[in-house]
């Protein structure tokens, strides 16, 4: 192994265990939220018993939009039926949502994975990262990311897109001429490791106007 592959590897060891503790983290304050909204719970309803008592309707209704206002904030969107795929997806949304992004997600994963669960949240959220960074150059209103996750027979098929500013990009190899910096170039690299260490297949399509990166994961 050469120096300057050492060096990359390095850099990628790196890169995975910082892009890890974001992830932790925003997952860690996700549902410090959710914790403390339930802490909560005993309180609101004490206070809406009083409101009930006075026959003070109209400030029920008000208590209970605030209530729902802010349990919208926190909300579980997205369900797979995978642990850690709910975590990353949900605060990766969270997050997207604070910076306007409108995220239309379906997303299924109907089985028991045999893939690393930490492969899976380090391919999510590189595509989610990727793809909140992209949207960030448009206008409020067109700021759209679509995931689809299901079963394609034995295989976990996972597609992103999102919307783009400017032409169609350049493809250097299988990955596209990326002006984001190195971190961005790093995270596409780790996903396509992760992909080809589990004999998987990616594929990415820029058009204009729209990127979409879609990949398969054997199951079996």
């Amino acid at each position: 192994m050469g120096f300057f592959s050492k060096r990359m590897d390095k850099k990628l060891a790196v890169y995975q265990q910082e892009l890890i503790q974001t992830h932790y983290q925003e997952v860690d304050n996700m549902y410090r939220q959710i914790r403390g909204w339930r802490h909560d719970y005993r309180n609101h309803i004490q206070t809406m018993k009083a409101y009930a008592a006075a026959e003070d309707w109209e400030a029920i209704r008000h208590y209970l939009d605030l209530l729902d206002e802010d349990l919208t904030t926190v909300d579980t969107v997205v369900k797979t039926g995978n642990p850690m795929a709910d975590a990353i997806l949900n605060s990766k949304i969270s997050l997207a949502r604070s910076k306007e992004i409108q995220v239309i997600a379906d997303a299924d994963i109907p089985v028991k994975l045999k893939s690393s669960e930490i492969d899976l949240c380090c391919i999510i959220g590189n595509l989610f990262d990727n793809a909140i960074e992209a949207s960030l150059a448009l206008p409020k209103e067109q700021r759209i990311i679509r995931i689809y996750m299901d079963m394609k027979g034995t295989q976990l098929y996972i597609s992103f897109t999102n919307f783009t500013a400017g032409k169609k990009m350049k493809k250097e190899g299988n990955l596209f001429k990326s002006t984001k910096g190195e971190g961005h170039g790093l995270g596409l690299i780790r996903i396509d490791d992760i992909v080809k260490r589990l004999d998987g297949y990616i594929n990415r399509n820029s058009e204009d106007g729209a990127f979409t990166t879609e990949i398969l994961i054997p199951q079996v």
